[in-house]
């Protein structure tokens, strides 16, 4: 007896399978039939999702910042990403960021240094291979600072206490190594003293008990001094109090324990035990939200003992929250909570501490100063599976419509025989044939193949590819298709989306965006503010204000400080106008009406920082030719390089720039400005080149895209192209005869070996 399996077939052809079988089923034979348009279909269905995944990624995928790493460094880890930054104040309420703090470092050209200090980059590249690094605890010996932290093994997925030092108060720090390595999980290195000895109590629950080390040639090695719970203790951590030594702790191992929900406490007349456990045990079992979960090193202040716990009520580690100790016996334990004060990010995940931060050490210094370090992350727990999921769903949401498409099409269409039973398809047991009966197999079988068949009949007998109706259906199928192709591409290959600033010589840093405009074009401005504020680097955005009424800050969403510095003259010279307020070294000139990614400002922030004496940006210009001439980029393309950048949209060093442009030598290019209204950029071009000796004053990057909003909003500054370019020449002749010409200078495309100038 045969048996017809699926068959596929096509318009201008079909695919089948036949089956026979002879002999009580003993013999099959198949032959593949004729040729079909389904294999077309699905190539160039392929083909064309393909090209658009391809255009996709090209225009919005960012490149790794880690690129340079080693190979065993900074992957992507289901975990996180987490890095730890700094934090400085006269009390541990008043703590500041070290951005704020206006530290810089020439070598690294951070004008100032900026959070994170340290992270998995900094780790591997000191040949610590780090997926990320967390949970830090400071150990202060004199005027240096000791960091010890959990570090993420990309190889064996493991935990591991590395540990750093800093002799310049936390703003630069050494990586000396992996200070405690074992064969389970090590994390919350909480480092004391105790008798003249150091101590560490790292969490190692993964071992079934809580173990205590001590150093013997601090900081980087450390032997097994005793094992002080044999209970998998989370997050432990030892403070005296009223003559007794107190550890705090979590266990999860017991029945009905509520997950980062659950508190403990133990007690002991000395760290080394033995342990007595609290009256009041477990001290919490409740909601992960409630910060019953130790996040750090508890502290002293004005006399009180604060603990920090973490809130992993949204995702693990979401914040943290802190608690004065109010009353603390063998018989009674008493907290309230209390504000911190850190101000959490509003950046999202281009913030290294955008998503959560779930850990904070503050200590006070010799000085008085207090400083404490935290730890941040810009993803949330299981980013990276969530997003394979999503993409995988994507896939298969892909592969439906194509199906779908190929039978509106009538490229594809199935048939499956209803006789088609699952035990037909070759010879089977006894006993499976039982099963199947009894789970009524075949039976569901035929019902689903009977309406598969029917939705197959209806889609063709009811939607007409030629008529309008079913021309419509095709495109948003076809629409739905390539987005969900985009969707999968991005949640599978584009990462967590974080468009992150790229660390020079160690150090990241920060930048003031500057932007001049009138009350004509608030439309452009809120939207400008808006998306840049997000940007990683920037730290704050000044609105140069030449005419009209000025706007309420309140009118802004912003997640930096907004300031509007209003002008009495209405002149394109006060771009440039020396500002103090202005407390970055990096400023970004960039015009209200053009958009591109914070990825491309990252990038052009970070090219600046290899050479600041530069102006570096993103529209590049060649002037050249008897009379000089100024024409578009597809000029300088066509002559491969460049010897102007427009100012548009470049970074520039905010002392060198506006006192050059401020200067008696600039007076004649202000006055030619000022008649013209334009040309401003084209002048710090020639001051630019005028003051230096070198040949390259000025550094391209290109951006992924940028749009003009102005064409949009109908505001344009130079809707006349060719006018404007006429004017623009009139200034090169007139700055030529005083400052010189900058014909001789030419700046080749393509000379970066990361092929951001090309």
């Amino acid at each position: 007896m045969g048996s017809n399996p699926v068959a596929i077939s096509g318009a201008g052809g079909w695919w089948c399978w036949r089956n026979s079988s002879g002999n009580g089923g003993k013999s099959n034979s198949g032959d593949l039939c004729g040729v079909s348009s389904a294999f077309t279909f699905f190539l160039v269905s392929f083909l064309l999702l393909g090209s658009i995944a391809a255009l996709y990624a090209r225009l919005m995928f960012t490149p790794n910042v880690h690129a340079g790493l080693p190979t065993l460094g900074c992957c992507e880890d289901n975990e996180g990403s987490w890095s730890i930054g700094v934090f400085y104040g006269d009390s541990p309420f008043s703590l500041k960021p070290i951005d704020d703090m206006n530290l810089q470092r020439d070598k690294s050209a951070a004008w100032p240094v900026a959070n994170p200090v340290v992270t998995c980059a900094s780790a591997s590249q000191a040949g610590i291979p780090s997926n990320f690094v967390a949970d830090p605890f400071l150990y202060v010996k004199g005027d240096d600072l000791y960091l010890f932290f959990e570090t993420k093994n990309p190889i064996t997925k493991q935990g591991d206490i590395g540990v750093a030092k800093s002799m310049d108060k936390g703003v630069t720090w050494e990586q000396l190594g992996v200070a405690l390595d074992e064969s389970w999980h090590l994390s919350y290195p909480y480092v004391f003293d105790y008798d003249g000895n150091i101590y560490m109590l790292p969490e190692g629950s993964e071992k079934g008990d809580l173990r205590l080390y001590r150093a013997v040639d601090f900081p980087t090695k450390w032997v097994l001094e005793k094992v002080v719970l044999k209970k998998p203790i989370i997050d432990p951590f030892i403070i005296p109090h009223d003559g007794k030594y107190w550890l705090f702790g979590s266990d999860h191992s017991g029945i009905g324990t509520q997950s980062n929900g659950q508190l403990e406490i133990w007690y002991a007349t000395s760290p080394l035990g033995p342990w007595r456990p609290h009256k009041k045990n477990p001290i919490y079992n409740t909601d992960a939200s409630k910060g019953a979960r130790n996040g750090g090193r508890p502290f002293v202040y004005d006399g009180n003992i604060y603990r920090v716990g973490q809130d992993c009520g949204e995702t693990y580690g979401r914040r943290i929250r802190t608690f004065r100790v109010e009353n603390l016996t063998t018989h009674y334990f008493k907290e309230v909570e209390v504000s911190l004060g850190v101000k959490e990010s509003i950046k999202g995940q281009n913030a290294w501490n955008g998503a959560r931060n779930h850990h904070v050490d503050v200590q006070q210094l010799s000085s008085g100063e207090w400083i404490a370090v935290l730890d941040g992350d810009r993803v949330h727990s299981g980013d990276a599976m969530h997003r394979f999921v999503l993409g995988t769903a994507s896939v298969f949401g892909v592969a439906a419509l194509v199906m779908l498409l190929g039978l509106l099409l009538g490229a594809l269409s199935f048939t499956v025989p209803l006789s088609w039973r699952s035990h037909n398809l070759g010879k089977k047991s006894d006993a499976f044939s039982s099963w199947e009966k009894s789970n009524s197999f075949s039976l569901k079988f035929r019902l689903f193949c009977c309406q598969l068949n029917r939705l197959s009949s209806f889609l063709r007998a009811n939607i007409k590819p030629n008529t309008c109706a079913g021309t419509s259906i095709l495109a948003v199928t076809f629409l739905m298709a390539a987005f969900l192709t985009c969707a999968g591409v991005n949640y599978i290959y584009g990462g967590s989306g974080a468009q992150e600033p790229y660390v020079l010589n160690g150090h990241y840093s920060q930048f003031t965006l500057l932007t001049m405009t009138y009350d004509a074009r608030m439309w452009n401005l809120k939207m400008y503010i808006k998306h840049y504020s997000r940007c990683s680097s920037v730290r704050e955005i000044v609105v140069v204000w030449n005419k009209g009424k000025p706007p309420q800050l309140s009118e802004f969403d912003s997640a930096v400080p907004v300031r509007i510095r209003v002008e009495e003259k209405n002149s394109l010279n006060n771009r440039f106008k020396l500002d103090p307020l202005i407390k970055t070294r990096a400023v970004l000139e960039l015009d209200d009406d053009i958009m591109m990614t914070c990825d491309d400002i990252e990038r052009g922030f970070f090219i600046w920082r290899e050479h600041p004496d530069r102006i570096v940006g993103y529209y590049p210009r060649l002037a050249n030719g008897s009379p000089l001439q100024y024409r578009a980029e597809r000029h300088a393309r066509k002559h491969n390089g460049y010897n102007m950048i427009l100012t548009g949209a470049a970074f520039i060093d905010a002392q060198r720039a506006f006192e050059r442009y401020s200067s008696e030598e600039a007076a004649g290019g202000r006055e030619i400005v000022d008649k013209f209204f334009n040309c401003e950029d084209v002048l710090l071009n020639y001051l630019y080149a005028n003051a230096s000796a070198s040949s390259n004053t000025v550094e391209y990057v290109k951006p992924a895209w940028a749009i003009d909003m102005s064409k949009f909003s109908g505001v344009a500054i130079s809707s006349n192209t060719q006018a404007h370019y006429n004017i623009r020449s009139k200034c090169l002749e007139k700055f030529s005869e005083i400052y010189g010409s900058i014909a001789n200078r030419k700046s080749e495309f393509g000379s970066r070996k990361d092929g951001w100038d090309v």
